[in-house]
């Protein structure tokens, strides 16, 4: 008797086709704005990219179900209404390369002043020569040292600049810097940093980290840069920083989010702001789809599934 062959669900015909070679397996296209006809026989869903469902919209009925499959790195909003015993695994890897490409873009835009370019090329302006900041010689903080921030120090390194990295404990260092600082350690770092990069996950313990007190610590004309989630960085403290022009903010995520049309932000001098874009490059899909394959066949094999992060 041949076993039971193993049923998944993916949400477009791309990730199908993807998986089409692996044997032992049924996929199932199901974009989840509506039940599906096998729903009470998939072992593995996976959930569509920047989707504003959650896993109690769309569990009821997968009577089969064991893993939750997203495709971001952030996986906060799926943590309500997980099943018992499913688990639910983030897009660790898929988007490093990505989110790190935007964190160096934001930094060299900032500190390179191009928005004051882009402003002076849409009054047709050309602006007199003036030696500007480099980021040559910088000291850059990377608050979170997980896969995306190793990305980003390796993005960085190359432009001659110091990296210090701080996780949420010491630890030895690897290839790109001599040791990992603790979390304790930060305020006293943040004060000889001239650019922080903030890449941390949002929980209980990092939301508001980057507060009043360490904004303060910053030295004069420290640049933030956060691509991790909007509520990591206490928003009314650093509009308050940068309106008296002592720091500059480039930012991919905000607190509120989407940010309204009136917020302070916006037009606060030396803000730059991307619409949470970090990791929606053309580049996640290849990577996504290797980490589904790869899930896939652990799952029909028996094996650990990667990066879980949370059992119902």
């Amino acid at each position: 008797m041949s076993a039971a062959r193993v049923v998944v669900s993916v949400p477009d015909e791309e990730y199908a086709a993807a998986l089409a070679d692996v044997e032992g397996v049924d996929v199932v296209v199901w974009d989840m704005e509506g039940p599906h006809e096998r729903g009470s026989e998939v072992r593995l869903a996976v959930m569509p990219y920047m989707t504003r469902l959650t896993v109690s919209d769309v569990s009821d009925g997968l009577d089969a179900l064991e893993a939750v499959q997203i495709q971001s790195a952030g996986f906060e909003g799926f943590l309500d209404g997980l099943p018992p015993g499913v688990v639910l695994c983030n897009a660790g890897g898929v988007h490093d390369a990505s989110t790190a490409e935007l964190a160096l873009t934001l930094t060299l835009a900032s500190i390179r002043q191009i928005p004051d370019f882009v402003a002076a090329q849409h009054d047709s302006k050309w602006l007199p020569l003036t030696l500007h900041p480099a980021l040559a010689d910088r000291r850059v903080l990377v608050l979170g040292y997980g896969n995306i921030g190793r990305a980003v120090a390796r993005r960085l390194l190359p432009f001659e600049v110091s990296v210090t990295a701080v996780a949420s404990r010491a630890r030895e260092g690897d290839d790109l810097v001599e040791s990992v600082h603790g979390i304790d350690e930060l305020p006293e770092l943040a004060s000889a940093a001239d650019v922080l990069i903030v890449i941390v996950p949002l929980t209980e313990a990092t939301r508001g980290l980057v507060d009043a007190t360490l904004l303060a610590r910053l030295p004069d004309g420290a640049l933030v840069v956060n691509v991790a989630r909007g509520p990591v960085v206490d928003t009314d403290a650093l509009v308050a920083e940068c309106a008296t022009g002592r720091l500059r903010a480039a930012l991919d995520v905000t607190d509120p989010e989407p940010l309204p049309e009136d917020h302070p932000l916006w037009t606060t001098a030396g803000v730059l702001i991307t619409p949470h874009v970090g990791g929606a490059t053309e580049a996640m899909r290849p990577r996504a789809q290797d980490l589904i394959r790869r899930q896939v066949i652990a799952l029909r094999d028996g094996q650990p599934l990667l990066h879980v992060v949370a059992t119902g």
